[in-house]
């Protein structure tokens, strides 16, 4: 599944370098089509190892490790455009750029193949991942649907609908409204760079030693203090990119376009936003994952987790692309991110301190529970 969803994204890539030549749409409409379910494959297969695969006590530092890699691949896909149109007049890339992506893409494909499946997977404690065993797709259809009764799905739907919602917003109306096509490059270098220092930061946070005096409290506390950090930080941003959006809109757009050899201290501002967007992309969605991660060890439960996630963080990007299409107002559209966002942390408190148990008591619970048969036992048989 995995090297399938993979092999969509070189699809859609390829789209691009077609329409160069032809100005033909369809293909590429087709295309966006197939990468939507190459994409959900892709991502619901990813999630379930990153929460599933790692043991309880690091799943922080491993979410932080793979946005890393995660975002190193964004931050090379910004130098491609970057570097190749620098000298560019128009507003489009050139083949050359496309052409890169696609080997890229197809390398990652193959490199896909080599992940162990769960089944051959030895954590360095010896443990292993638990349901290993597949069940049928009957079976998941209806687990599938029964998360949408779940309450805790329920309560982590609205950050999971906010956590790819932002991305329209930050792509068009930010980064393509204000700046130059080579300036938007560099752009992405520095957003997919800021995820890579904001996931690092923040898988710290997660896996931090409280020294609580109760460790059975440590993995919950944990939580609070990593949903508390990314609250703030993410106020300071959204705060930040509400000031930005006061000085432009559809009917008043940046002309000239800033760019970073020309524009001088108007560039800095927007600039530096821009990145803050991108720390602050990593840490809401690796904040995400902890979660996710935290409330089940069961690889097949957290595979179920994750699949709800992908689709509600799916149908999420999907109305705030359709949102932009209909040219809802800039404003509008930063004001109903920051909404969405700020209204995810308190439930995800709720999420945490109703759901979230520390593996510790878990196995305090099962050794009591193992006394009192033995106890039980002891006084039957005489």
């Amino acid at each position: 599944m995995l090297p399938a969803g993979c092999i969509t994204y070189a699809l859609y890539a390829w789209s691009f370098l077609y329409y160069n030549h032809t100005r033909d749409q369809t293909v590429i409409v087709v295309a966006g089509g197939i990468l939507g379910v190459g994409g959900g494959m892709l991502w619901s297969v990813q999630g379930a190892v990153l929460t599933s695969y790692p043991p309880p006590e690091r799943k922080g530092a491993y979410i932080s490790m793979f946005w890393v890699i995660f975002s190193s691949g964004g931050v090379v896909g910004g130098l491609i455009p970057f570097s190749l149109n620098f000298h560019r007049a128009a507003d489009s890339v050139n083949d050359a750029t496309y052409i890169v992506f696609i080997v890229f893409m197809v390398a990652g494909t193959i490199l896909s193949i080599a992940i162990l499946p769960k089944n051959q997977l030895l954590r360095d404690d010896g443990s292993r991942c638990t349901s290993t065993a597949h069940s049928n797709p009957a079976t998941e259809a209806v687990e599938l649907l029964k998360l949408f009764t779940n309450w805790k799905m329920l309560l982590l739907a609205p950050a999971a609908c906010a956590s790819n919602f932002f991305y329209t917003y930050q792509f068009n109306n930010v980064n393509a409204a204000q700046f130059t096509t080579r300036t938007r490059g560099l752009n992405n270098v520095s957003y997919w760079g800021a995820q890579m220092v904001g996931s690092t930061a923040i898988g710290h946070v997660f896996d931090l030693d409280l020294g609580l005096k109760r460790p059975n409290n440590k993995r919950r506390h944990q939580g609070f203090l990593g949903i508390g950090t990314v609250f703030l930080v993410s106020t300071a941003i959204w705060a930040g990119g509400f000031a930005n959006q006061l000085n432009y809109s559809f009917a008043d757009m940046p002309q000239p376009k800033l760019d970073f050899m020309d524009s001088g201290p108007k560039f800095a501002g927007p600039f530096l936003l821009y990145f803050g967007y991108g720390l602050l992309d990593a840490i809401f969605q690796s904040m995400i994952y902890w979660v996710i991660g935290a409330l089940a060890d069961d690889s097949k439960v957290l595979s179920r987790y994750v699949g709800f996630y992908k689709g509600v963080q799916s149908a999420g990007a999907s109305l705030a692309w359709w949102l932009d299409a209909r040219r809802v107002p800039m404003m509008a559209q930063l004001v109903v991110n920051w909404a969405l966002s700020t209204a995810s942390f308190p439930l995800l408190v709720v999420l945490v301190a109703l759901a979230v148990k520390d593996e510790q008591k878990g196995e305090q619970k099962e050794e009591e529970n193992g006394k009192s048969i033995e106890e039980k036992a002891a006084r039957v048989v005489p």
